[in-house]
């Protein structure tokens, strides 16, 4: 039996050896967490602010053919918030009263819930409605980093320049407003018996350019605040 031990000598460079080839490997599928891909998808909460409480007001007209409006749309769900159903001090306080605290409830977490806001209001004396005003200073958080669309009404201005006071008051608040608007002038005679526009071909028009535009911001603005919560 033949036992000596078979070595490469020193100066000879040990045979190759052939590794077996690694697997293909492409890149790696990309993951997102399953609550952020549920959120992108579901269709964007749009509070509706029906901003008059005023006896008599015209509001719930336009207010009722703006939600068929969006009632229309698969990415948008509405929730109107009348304040003729609140009754909100114009006197602020850091520590409101329990009656106070009762109507603030009725309100603020649906803000607090909403992606984007839309807001209906008229034009009193080349201004919007001190309801609507105590309703948007009751809040701050509420309107951060959300877009906020307009709908107004009124007589030969069509409340266009309630809405451009508006504009600076929800720019403090660090909403993004959309620049496209719907407006009635003479409101009153522009809609039929039943509550929808004489000629509804420039009312839809501007409803939908509308509601685009505060689809594109309200979806860009909550995928970026559930990455990176907004901070004032």
């Amino acid at each position: 039996m033949d036992l000596t031990t078979h070595e490469t000598p020193a100066n000879q460079p040990a045979p190759a050896t052939e590794a077996a080839p690694a697997p293909a490997t492409g890149p790696a599928p990309a993951t997102e967490p399953a609550a952020a891909t549920a959120t992108e998808a579901a269709p964007l909460r749009v509070a509706l602010i029906l901003g008059s409480n005023r006896e008599g007001r015209f509001g719930p007209v336009v207010a009722d053919w703006f939600l068929s409006r969006i009632r229309e749309r698969d990415d948008l769900t509405a929730d109107v918030v009348d304040l003729a159903e609140t009754d909100l001090p114009t006197a602020l306080s850091f520590n409101p009263a329990p009656a106070v605290r009762a109507e603030l409830g009725k309100v603020s977490p649906r803000l607090a819930a909403a992606d984007a806001f839309v807001v209906l209001t008229p034009e009193y004396n080349h201004s919007f409605p001190a309801a609507l005003k105590s309703l948007i200073d009751w809040h701050y958080q509420e309107w951060q980093a959300k877009p906020v669309g307009f709908v107004s009404y009124g007589g030969v201005s069509g409340g266009l320049r309630a809405v451009e006071q508006l504009r600076q008051v929800f720019a403090e608040l660090h909403s993004v407003t959309v620049r496209d608007t719907v407006s009635f002038h003479n409101a009153g005679a522009l809609f039929a018996d039943d509550g929808t526009p004489k000629d509804p071909t420039g009312p839809d028009a501007a409803a939908k350019k509308l509601l685009d535009q505060l689809a594109w911001w309200g979806g860009a603005l909550r995928t970026a605040r559930t990455a990176h919560p907004y901070a004032a």
